[in-house]
């Protein structure tokens, strides 16, 4: 990668356009809280002392250092900074600066999908739009080794010190593959406060040497150029190190001292002290004040030396030292995370800063010096147009009808080999991703097929191992990435994949695999990846107590409704394979277009009969229970004179069809019903009642008026998932499932004592029909 070209500009003018960005930022915080009408009373917020610390170092960045390949993660709290900037640069109307946090304005936090305004990554989540770019970067290199046109370009995240008490920070760059990728830059805003304090002790050396230790290129931006100048002095040395040896509290504590009083607090009482109070003597009262809040993160000239010496060849760290509330009335205060500036306050800003309060978003006069350089610095950063690919078509059905015993699990590598002989254009698209687990979750054949990414190709020393089953081929060409044990990633990843198409035009047909029990670990950032517009497959798998012998820690409760509530996506849980094909193939259809949509496939262990499916051979019949599957259930099992229905979903159905053979025996004609998808149904179910717009075809199909009957529904999974279905013909239900931790056992103990074996649905269908 080249070294990024600066655009020279005269260092006075740069500096009024850094102040006319803290102006603005603070600026449309202020308007959102005390200018605008707020009827209800309900605090708007803002933070005007987050985005002050990160104003030197985004002008830096974007007036002399970026370039349009590159992409920026700005850290959640600065958002304000980012509308500053695209507001100079042209890319956001005035009209939008008023409009902080009011609906169909500016987000709180950058936001991809939701801002007016060009944002890389979507933030707010602490710690997730950190590593966004590290998952950024592999997906613009897959893209680009796979059907180019992704070109090159850094990945820049611009992280809050805090950020990095976060677990999911460093579950990413340890993650031995990130090593390798150089076009990583983060820019740590070191100002030492968090939301309550200032943190005592930073950790600041440790913290390097954890990046340090992890292959990383580290960068220490402490000091400007004003108080380098003053260690070179006689008492210079003494006042480095009496400042370095400090605490951050102490520190602070001077920020907010006039000149007398750093005279009498900074050369502290040691034998130094002498020395430093004979360097402050010479100093006048203005450069002392400039001298203490001269940081790195602040100084323009420092700043641009730091990113000169980013080394490509790795990722790189810079660690400015900043100030929070730098340049604002709240500079250093403890509290200042949330605290707004007065109108007094402002006033005495918009004097200093060269703006107006009562015309916050007067422009740069036109011909001016610094309405030149936002221009020109908008021309060098417009970015190509990226015309976007339509994904393939993906088949709806292979056409197979599997027979004897297999698994849902199963089912999922069977699938994905088909798709390579069916349709190598769109399995071409396809990439999974693994924590891990790959050779566990049924993976194996469709990782000896296509091989395992990696930056460069890797020696296969077991090729010529005639034991070695599980081939690991490591090539740039390879569609497999296997990550580490650290679900956080393996979704930060998805996310990333799963956005290529709106980045570089490129769709690709992202699934990962991870063992059911754990999606919950990942939720958070899975979410946020769908909300950022990441359009992916989640498989979770093995799932439920059906893992009998694996015991509580390994069984999954509440996946099936998490599925059914995550915004932006589908779920889906079959419970035979075919079932698994159909919808693999409908959710792979959803990804890679605008109004697209994510999936979560939740599968199984568990060896079913698939005889019991009851496939229908003639081809109208079985294209009718394809479409069935796909929209969320379909009658398995319909006799005469039903006057029960059991609902069943997963690994459960045979239980359910065990049980309606049975209540035949004894008077009772049971239909059974299987349930593929609850989200589906449920919102069909709120499209009829006018909440939503949904097809709405499958609930007379599956569950006809003319056929209504008490209900039993039942899951391997928490039961509330499938109640509602008695609200479709507003029938006399009972709903079984899982509510408490599980344990280790035989399958049939341990579906015995939830009550999902088929004498507790038996009992539940004579206790509903009375």
């Amino acid at each position: 990668m080249t070294k990024p070209a600066t655009t020279t500009s005269g260092t006075d003018v740069l500096r009024r356009v850094e102040d006319r960005v803290l102006w603005l930022s603070s600026a449309i915080i202020h308007h959102a809280n005390r200018v605008r009408p707020n009827p209800s009373g309900l605090k708007v917020g803002g933070h005007q002392a987050s985005s002050a610390s990160m104003v030197s170092i985004m002008t830096a960045l974007w007036f002399n250092h970026l370039r349009p390949q590159d992409r920026v993660s700005v850290k959640p709290h600065a958002s304000p900074v980012l509308h500053a900037l695209n507001h100079l640069l042209g890319g956001l109307d005035a009209s939008y600066l008023p409009r902080l946090r009011e609906f169909g304005g500016l987000q709180s936090y950058p936001s991809r999908t939701k801002d007016p305004d060009p944002a890389d990554y979507s933030t707010g989540s602490v710690g997730i739009g950190a590593t966004a770019p590290i998952w950024g970067a592999v997906s613009r290199r897959y893209v680009e080794t796979a059907f180019g046109g992704a070109g090159t370009g850094r990945q820049y995240s611009l992280v809050g010190d805090a950020e990095l008490d976060e677990g999911a920070v460093w579950e990413a760059v340890l993650d031995p593959g990130v090593a390798e990728l150089g076009e990583i830059v983060w820019i740590v805003d070191l100002n030492r406060q968090s939301l309550d304090r200032i943190v005592p002790n930073i950790a600041a050396d440790k913290l390097q040497g954890m990046f340090a230790a992890a292959g990383w290129q580290v960068i220490r931006l402490k000091y400007g150029r004003l108080l380098e100048d003053l260690f070179t002095r006689p008492g210079g040395a003494e006042l480095r190190q009496r400042i370095d040896a400090m605490t951050n509290p102490e520190y602070q504590r001077l920020l907010r001292c006039d000149a007398p009083e750093l005279r009498r607090r900074l050369p502290g009482d040691g034998p130094t002290s002498a020395a430093i109070a004979q360097l402050l003597a010479d100093l006048d009262d203005t450069t002392l004040v400039d001298a203490i809040a001269n940081l790195g993160g602040h100084d323009l000239d420092a700043l641009d030396d730091a990113f000169r010496e980013i080394d490509d060849s790795r990722p790189t760290v810079i660690f400015a030292y900043t100030i929070k509330g730098y340049g604002l009335a709240t500079k250093g205060h403890p509290q200042n995370h949330s605290a707004l500036l007065t109108d007094a306050q402002m006033r005495e800003l918009a004097d200093r800063l060269g703006a107006d309060l009562d015309d916050p978003w007067r422009p740069f006069p036109d011909g001016s010096p610094e309405q030149d350089l936002c221009r020109a610095t908008a021309e060098r950063l417009r970015r190509p147009e990226f015309p976007v690919t339509a994904p393939p078509p993906v088949p709806a059905d292979f056409g197979r009808t599997p027979t004897g015993t297999a698994t849902t699990q199963a089912a999922l590598g069977r699938a994905l080999l088909d798709l390579t002989r069916e349709a190598p254009e769109t399995a071409r698209r396809v990439v999974t991703v693994s924590p891990d687990v790959s050779s566990t979750t049924n993976l194996g054949g469709w990782v000896n097929k296509v091989g395992v990414w990696s930056v460069q190709e890797r020696p296969d020393w077991f090729a010529d191992d005639a034991e070695t089953i599980l081939h690991w081929r490591e090539k740039p060409t390879g569609q497999h990435i296997e990550l580490g044990i650290a679900e956080v990633n393996l979704v930060g990843l998805l996310g990333e994949l799963g956005a290529t198409w709106s980045r570089w035009g490129q769709p690709l047909l992202p699934i990962g695999v991870l063992y059911d029990p754990f999606v919950e670990r990942a939720l958070e950032p899975w979410s946020y990846g769908i909300y950022a517009g990441g359009q992916s497959i989640l498989i979770g798998t093995p799932s439920g107590v059906t893992l009998a012998p694996e015991g509580g820690a390994h069984q999954s409760i509440k996946t099936p409704s998490i599925g059914l509530e995550q915004p932006g996506c589908l779920t889906y849980e079959p419970a035979f394979a075919l079932d698994a094909e159909w919808t693999l193939l409908a959710a792979l259809g959803q990804l890679g277009k605008p109004g697209g949509s994510s999936a979560y496939l939740r599968l199984s262990t568990r060896p079913v009969d698939q005889n019991l499916a009851n496939v229908p051979a003639d081809p109208a019949a079985r294209e009718r229970r394809r479409r069935q599957v796909v929209a969320g259930a379909y009658p398995l099992r319909r006799v005469a004179g039903a006057v029960v229905t059991i609902a069943a979903m997963g690994a459960v159905v045979p239980e359910a069809l065990d049980a309606a053979a049975r209540l035949d025996q004894i008077g009772i004609p049971a239909d059974v019903v299987c349930v593929t998808s609850p989200d589906l149904l449920y919102r069909a179910v709120r499209a009829r009642q006018g909440h939503e717009e949904a097809e709405t075809w499958v609930l007379d199909q599956v569950f006809p008026a003319d056929r209504a009957t008490p209900l039993v529904t039942v899951l391997d999974g928490h039961p509330h998932t499938l109640s509602f279905l008695a609200t479709i013909n507003r029938v006399k239900t009972t709903a079984l499932g899982v509510t408490r931790f599980g344990q280790s056992g035989s399958l049939e103990d341990v579906y015995r004592h939830h009550g999902l074996d088929a004498d507790s649905i038996v009992r539940a269908a004579l206790d509903v029909t009375g």
